[in-house]
């Protein structure tokens, strides 16, 4: 038997005894989250504002969609050098950059005097949503005990969502003050720029938490900084174990070179299986459409009859929701695993999305907008909130907590950049390509989610191997 595999067969290093083990992980794993917290704020609060933006600056549906989806344009390059930052200079360096660049988007998006600037500053702000997609799950991934892994690393999902939620909230309070998205509140200044602007807080707050925190033990391994690692490791996982957990982390680091983007590759299938699954996860869960539902629902919804007022609240709805099924997923991500909550969930968003195809693609279009009579209003309402259930409980969270988890160490940050840069071109795909989806059938939209949402149960069927209760050291690429 090899070294390495003796390891396997040692006692797991998290002592449940040990009243020092653990301590403080869930304070730690959270303010980690918080980048996920700014990384939902930053993506949904342009929700509220589209319908100003358009009338502000005159601009077209094309325009129009690439204005909303500029910023995931810099979260995919955020999130391709995120890993290289990350190993070169820590985990910490990188939430603290995230946070400055959240910060500058927040400020210049709402000072911005034509559709061109505010596009750049929301690029800057998706360079930080890009940096924080990827820093978040790994660093979360590498401090939290295996037992708890899964619960710790789903708070990133519920980090976002409550930062969705937040904005969407802090959208309808400002318009509300206002009269309206488009009308002055402040200073001279319209609603819509404050809804930017009030990203400033909660930025601030993750750059000076992020200073509270310790590094990721094993990037202190990584650069023979053992001292300082076993200092942390103690305090994660108590004494029990831990020159073992030390040399295990050693072993599945050890190289004659630096990490690099060739690692990732594999000599027949182009890229290691597991960083295939990876990138497969993260197309998966934009191509059923999620994002639509939150960059566009006030759009959505009054094209179907509601009224601002209305659209706001039930988008407000929608996003208390998926809060609530965030929560469901943490509670049971580590007792059933993560392989079945997915194909649930993938079910389930078959059948919601399905649904509103039929509902959506039957219905008479008047004036270039489809007339929901009678019980299809509510049977559509029904029925997206029903498959932010399914998402929400499922491939919100559990795609983060696999692409935290199922690396091995060495490549771990590069293989997450990697999965996450094609998580947010997949995403700007989606919203790019919705408004004018939109203006052609909805039904053809939202059908060929739920085609999406199918293959995805197949892909997760065949491809996705469970992960709980796995220690990091344990992951084969």
């Amino acid at each position: 038997m090899s070294e390495h595999a003796s390891f396997a067969d040692e006692p797991s290093i998290y002592d449940d005894t040990d009243p020092q083990a653990g301590k403080g992980v869930v304070r730690i794993a959270s303010v980690a989250a918080l980048g996920g917290f700014l990384f939902g704020y930053d993506s949904a609060v342009i929700n509220g504002a589209v319908s100003a933006i358009q009338d502000q600056f005159n601009v077209d549906a094309t325009t129009l969609g690439f204005a909303v989806a500029s910023a995931l344009l810099g979260a995919a390059v955020g999130a391709l050098s995120a890993g290289r930052v990350a190993d070169r200079f820590g985990r910490l360096f990188v939430m603290k950059v995230a946070a400055v660049l959240f910060l500058v988007s927040a400020i210049g998006a709402g000072i911005a005097p034509s559709l061109w600037v505010l596009i750049v500053f929301r690029i800057i702000g998706g360079l930080g949503v890009g940096v924080a997609s990827v820093i978040a799950p790994a660093y979360i991934a590498e401090v939290s005990p295996a037992r708890i892994r899964g619960r710790l690393a789903s708070l990133q999902q519920l980090a976002i969502v409550t930062g969705i939620f937040l904005s969407l909230l802090v959208d309808f309070l400002l318009a509300k003050a206002a009269g309206g998205s488009k009308e002055e509140l402040w200073f001279g200044m319209e609603a819509w720029r404050w809804m930017f602007i009030a990203m400033v807080i909660p930025a601030l707050a993750y750059g000076l938490l992020s200073l509270t925190i310790p590094e990721s033990p094993r990037f202190l391994v990584a650069n023979h900084r053992i001292p300082e690692a076993r200092k942390i490791l103690s305090m994660l996982l108590g004494e029990k174990g831990l020159d073992i957990k030390i040399q295990r982390i050693e072993e599945t680091l050890k190289t004659d070179v630096k990490p690099s983007w060739r690692d990732l590759l594999a000599p027949k299938t182009g890229l290691l299986p597991i960083v295939w699954v990876g990138l497969g996860l993260s197309v998966f869960q934009q191509f059923v459409g999620i994002n639509v539902i939150f960059y566009y629902s006030n759009v959505l919804w009054q094209a179907v009859g509601f009224s601002e007022d209305g659209s706001f609240v039930i988008t407000v709805i929608t996003s208390v929701v998926n809060i609530v099924t965030t929560l469901i997923a943490i509670a049971f991500v580590d007792r059933i695993g993560r392989k079945p909550l997915l194909l649930i969930g993938s079910a389930g968003m078959a059948v919601t999305l399905i649904t509103m195809a039929i509902i959506f693609g039957s219905a008479p279009v008047v004036d270039g907008t489809p007339k929901l009579s009678g019980a299809e209003g509510p049977i559509a309402l029904i029925a997206a909130n029903l498959f932010v259930v399914a998402f929400g409980m499922s491939w919100g969270p559990v795609v983060w907590v696999l692409l935290g988890e199922s690396f091995p160490n060495r490549i771990r940050a590069a293989a997450l950049s990697f999965a996450a840069a094609g998580q947010w071109i997949a995403n700007w795909a989606i919203t790019t390509s919705f408004p004018r989806l939109k203006d052609f059938s909805l039904g053809v939209a939202y059908g060929f989610y739920g085609v999406c949402a199918i293959l995805s149960f197949i892909f997760v069927w065949k491809w996705v191997q469970e992960t709980k209760g796995k220690e990091l050291e344990d992951m084969q690429a």
